[in-house]
């Protein structure tokens, strides 16, 4: 049985897709978070997720629960600039949540629509946003240097404090197109494909990675000094381990629904999607700890997300060209008569 392959109708398909991907990719932010308070190694954390997914896809596969596509080489050449910007972007986005506050985070993630409408138009096909789109993204630029303005680490650390969340988004502008690129290119016939492909090759850069923040020897230290001080004789926290379980499953679930909903609309679609499941994020932040944004910024953030709302996705151009085929064709049928003479064109209402 594959994945998402139920029967539903298109549109039920899409929007189960949506919030499945909602929900998870809400909750990784949170859980992260989380996890990077009690185990501060965020690549570790990352290839340790990486290795969960994987072991999951190999379980089911050999229990015939889903079904998953062979490796081949092939399939690999087109995954490997994915896994690159897919591995830079989880780990810019786990630096950035481990220097800053996830307000941070949402607000450059809310200006990639802008970035990736222009790859859309650039390299995906789709015509440029309408005027209400460049508006609803303007906005969205809006809420986002609202909020630079009451954030104390900008006030205080500059731009040295974005420095992560800036690159973060260039990565993730780059690899929300490029995904949306190869899904339909590359001939993938299950759900766990791509899944299976980006964790396999995700988790070789996530060590490297860590190797250059110097984690290992971090976590070389923090063993050593829990294993003398602790009395239940615990090497890491148990906080932290129930927690980075619980972010192995979200983890693998977000793989999977991400992937899906990537395949049911474009890639800028996609992108505010990501930015809009971020609301719910904002709600349960303000509710866990302190180290969040003051109201203004809250404000800012919910006029990023409002632009979001007023964006409509651009059409291809393929289909506009398409469509002014079809009129072209329908008004030349109605001058021409059966017999081959020209009608009377003031009886003909033009397209």
């Amino acid at each position: 049985m594959a994945f998402g392959d139920l029967s539903f109708s298109p549109q039920t398909t899409v929007v189960i897709a949506v919030l499945s991907y909602s929900f998870c990719s809400g909750s990784l932010v949170l859980v992260n978070k989380l996890i990077l308070h009690h185990l501060p190694y965020p690549s570790l954390v990352i290839t340790f997720q990486l290795w969960s997914t994987l072991l999951f896809i190999q379980i089911a596969d050999a229990f015939h629960f889903i079904d998953v596509d062979p490796i081949q080489w092939k399939h690999v050449k087109p995954y490997l600039a994915y896994t690159v910007a897919f591995s830079l972007g989880v780990y810019c986005n786990m630096k950035s949540l481990s220097l800053s506050n996830v307000e941070t985070v949402i607000v450059f993630r809310a200006l990639a629509p802008l970035l990736v409408s222009v790859l859309d138009a650039m390299f995906l096909g789709r015509e440029w946003p309408s005027a209400q789109s460049w508006g609803a993204l303007g906005l969205i630029a809006l809420g986002a240097y609202g909020y630079a303005l009451t954030d104390e680490q900008f006030q205080t650390q500059g731009m040295v404090a974005y420095m992560w969340p800036t690159l973060y988004l260039l990565v993730i502008s780059f690899e929300m197109a490029y995904g949306k690129k190869i899904i339909t290119g590359v001939d993938l016939q299950t759900k766990s494909g791509p899944v299976l492909y980006t964790n396999m090759l995700g988790w070789p850069p996530m060590l490297m990675f860590a190797a250059m923040g110097g984690e290992y020897g971090r976590l070389h230290k923090d063993i050593m000094e829990r294993a003398h001080e602790s009395e239940s004789g615990a090497l890491l926290s148990p906080a932290g381990v129930w927690l980075l379980m619980l972010g192995c499953i979200v983890g693998t679930g977000i793989g999977y629904t991400g992937w899906w909903c990537r395949s049911k609309v474009s890639a800028a679609s996609y992108t505010l999607i990501g930015v809009m499941n971020k609301c719910m994020t904002v709600l349960v932040n303000l509710s866990i700890w302190d180290q969040h944004a003051p109201m203004e910024g809250i404000v800012s953030l919910a006029l990023c997300l409002a632009g979001g709302v007023m964006y409509k996705q651009a059409p291809m151009k393929r289909m506009k060209e398409n469509e002014g085929a079809v009129e072209l064709g329908s008004s030349t049928h109605s001058l021409l008569k059966k017999d081959g003479s020209i009608s009377d064109s003031s009886g003909h209402s033009g397209p």
